[in-house]
């Protein structure tokens, strides 16, 4: 093949993606004075990284397969554009081998590996067999190319139990199931190939045995046309859910230089395997003792800042680079290793509904500077709306320091400063997460996450004196800004919001609550002589100074900075105790209560529904899965809330459906 048809500069990129990749790529690319294009669906249209590029090309509808996966649709668009290159970003696309030789047959430079390093690294079964080849230890399983069910239910005990089943052409844990026995492989199978073909377009799968316990390490490698082939360490991305990363740190705090040198190497042999060229990552998983192969990801990872903290190096300036062309500007010896670096996604998902995905508006962005060794990588602004259609990762906050505890405290100080509102995030699920103890002391595993979720995802503390108060203050600030349409001069009495009047005392009474919990009620008064607050038997002294994104809240002489957000009766505070959400409760009585209890059978979100697991009326037991749907690429189980009977099903596979709709009733056993 022509290399200087796979490799030669340009001037123009098209990112073939979204959100906060395609943001990420766009800033890069414009930084070395590239032209940017983006692509977008009818759902993306007024989307961040459409405002960020230079132009922007409509590709359809919200569906992922009518847009961000279509590959014609993506090759028109940087014909229309007179885009010479495509960088493919991650998920989508990204590992489709299809996509780079359409690509290359187009006569556009695509920003990764080609199509046939692609087929033999890309796929887990291909490039388990390479592996074993080049002598790269492997974790015992089946990556044949059979895919009946006979031969992987033979496969399966032939590995024995627990195994894992896994989407070939996966990543970001779709596709995959941990089956504990016989009976479990066959619908995990069906489950796993369903899911697989929606997010891949490829529903081939494998079988391995799973690791019990497990830590998940894996080691950056870039590769360049001129035969340079570069491992960047490597990064611990143990701490996961539902087999997607949550938290990611490099350098791993499990290895010593001896192993880390070990596994970089072990890396490099493996890339080597196909002259690899581009950015990759190779994967690996390790029981404690020794390491195993598991898979290679033939794209840039979500958690590569992490990498490029420790490192110096900026991965997409050098992606560019190695499709420019050029030689990769460092040897493996210059390559020097600076610091630690922690990484946390941070989701529009609902942890204490097992993360069911957040859509609607935001109201509220609010994240902190980027200084003091924090970054913000986003995909969304507020006013941005989270669609039901893709992935629900809105950004990503990382943090690096000389040291792994300081970089980890930095990252929660930077999580504690964020305010996203409108939408349910997982920021609080993360603060909780990172200190933990044992997370702190490196003492986890793949699992961690499910076993500690209780404690991980526990109600948070009453408010007390200071959130009553703050709560007030927020209010009566709030009153004040609208009525004088300024923020800048300090509230020294409620005088301002209520008028003046020379004599006596007036009074206000304020409820509030958390969740369905009982009222907590604190007076405000006001009039002549300083402003007061009755909070039980104490009455405090206050003044507010609004500042951005809050106020100053002096009680009695003592001063407590508050962040606050204020949609409608619902309160956000963050004060020096912890973040709390407190409702307040309309004294005229115009509350309205959720009225959809927990025993319905709905929509949590819009979805598709993808398969029906149970008949019109069967018998069935608390927890039997009823259907399923696919909502943000990910399968949710819909499960009968008590036992009893199925008495009808209100929809059918392939049925769009939206948030709220009844789907299904179950009539409850008598006992």
């Amino acid at each position: 093949m022509d290399r200087s048809k796979l490799y030669r500069r340009f001037r123009t990129l098209l990112i073939a993606n979204r959100g906060e990749i395609a943001c990420r790529v766009i800033r890069t690319a414009r930084a070395m004075g590239l032209r940017t294009v983006a692509v977008y669906s009818e759902a993306d249209r007024d989307a961040m990284h459409v405002a960020l590029a230079d132009e922007a090309v409509l590709l359809g509808p919200a569906r992922a397969r009518d847009s961000y996966l279509n590959v014609e649709r993506l090759i028109e668009a940087a014909r229309k554009t007179s885009a010479e290159a495509v960088h493919p970003g991650y998920g989508f696309l990204s590992e489709n081998a299809d996509f780079a030789q359409a690509c290359f047959d187009a006569g556009l430079v695509f920003v990764g590996p080609t199509a046939e390093m692609m087929t033999a690294m890309g796929s887990k079964s291909g490039s388990k067999a390479l592996m074993e080849k080049a002598g790269v230890p492997l974790v015992p399983g089946y990556h044949g190319d059979a895919q009946d069910d006979a031969t992987l239910a033979k496969a399966a005990e032939k590995v024995g139990f627990p195994v894992l089943v896994k989407a070939s052409a996966g990543g970001g844990g779709r596709g995959m199931r941990i089956v504990r026995s016989a009976a479990e492989l066959g619908p995990a199978i069906v489950s796993a190939k369903r899911e697989a073909k929606a997010a891949f377009s490829d529903d081939r799968m494998l079988i391995e045995k799973y690791v019990d316990n497990p830590r998940h390490i894996e080691v950056q490698i870039i590769g360049d046309s001129h035969g340079n082939l570069l491992s960047l360490f490597e990064r611990e991305c143990t701490l996961q859910r539902r087999h997607q990363k949550v938290i990611e740190e490099a350098p791993s705090p499990t290895l010593n230089a001896a192993q880390r040198e070990t596994v970089c190497a072990a890396a490099r042999k493996a890339a080597g395997a196909v002259n690899y060229v581009g950015a990759g990552t190779i994967e690996f998983v390790s029981d404690g003792k020794d390491v195993f192969f598991i898979e290679m990801n033939t794209r840039l990872q979500v958690e590569h800042p992490v990498t490029e903290l420790i490192s110096g190096i900026d991965l997409v300036e050098w992606q560019l680079r190695v499709a420019f062309g050029e030689p990769l500007p460092l040897r493996q010896d210059e390559i020097k290793l600076n610091g630690h670096a922690v990484e946390a996604r941070i989701y529009a998902e609902n942890p204490t509904k097992n993360f069911m995905p957040s859509v609607g508006r935001i109201s509220t962005w609010r994240l902190p500077a980027e200084t003091g060794g924090l970054r913000i990588d986003a995909g969304y602004r507020e006013g941005d709306s989270v669609s039901p259609y893709y992935d629900a990762m809105l950004a990503k906050m990382i943090a690096w320091a000389p040291t792994r505890d300081v970089a980890i405290d930095r990252l929660n100080r930077g999580l504690e400063e964020s305010d996203v509102r409108g939408i349910v995030t997982n920021i609080p699920f993360l603060s909780a997460l990172i200190m933990h103890p044992k997370v702190r002391a490196n003492a986890i595993d793949t699992g961690f996450i499910e076993r500690e979720l209780a404690a991980l995802t526990s109600t948070a503390a009453a408010p007390g004196e200071l959130e009553l108060c703050a709560a007030v203050a927020a209010i009566v600030n709030d009153e004040r800004q609208a009525a004088q349409g300024e923020a800048n001069s300090p509230l020294t009495s409620p005088w301002q919001t209520f008028g003046w009047q020379p004599v006596g005392r007036r009074k206000r009474s304020f409820a509030f609550r958390v969740g369905h919990g009982p009222e907590q009620k604190i007076i405000l008064n006001y009039g002549s002589g300083p402003a007061t607050l009755v909070v039980g038997e104490r009455e405090l002294t206050f003044t507010v100074v609004p500042k951005d994104g809050g106020f100053d809240l002096t009680l009695d002489g003592v001063k407590s900075s508050v962040a606050a957000v204020i949609d409608g009766h619902e309160l956000y505070l963050r004060t020096r105790n912890g973040r709390f959400d407190l409702h307040w409760v309309d004294p005229f009585g115009g509350e309205t209560e959720e009225q959809t209890g927990a025993d319905r059978i709905a929509a949590p979100l819009p979805g598709t529904v993808v398969a029906v697991l149970a008949e019109e009326g069967a018998r069935l037991e608390k927890g039997a899965p009823i259907l399923t749907l696919e909502v943000m690429k990910m399968e949710q189980t819909l499960r009968a809330p008590y036992a009893g009977v199925l008495k009808s099903i209100r929809c059918k596979v392939g049925d769009i459906v939206q948030e709220g709709i009844e789907l299904a009733v179950v009539e409850p056993s008598e006992e």
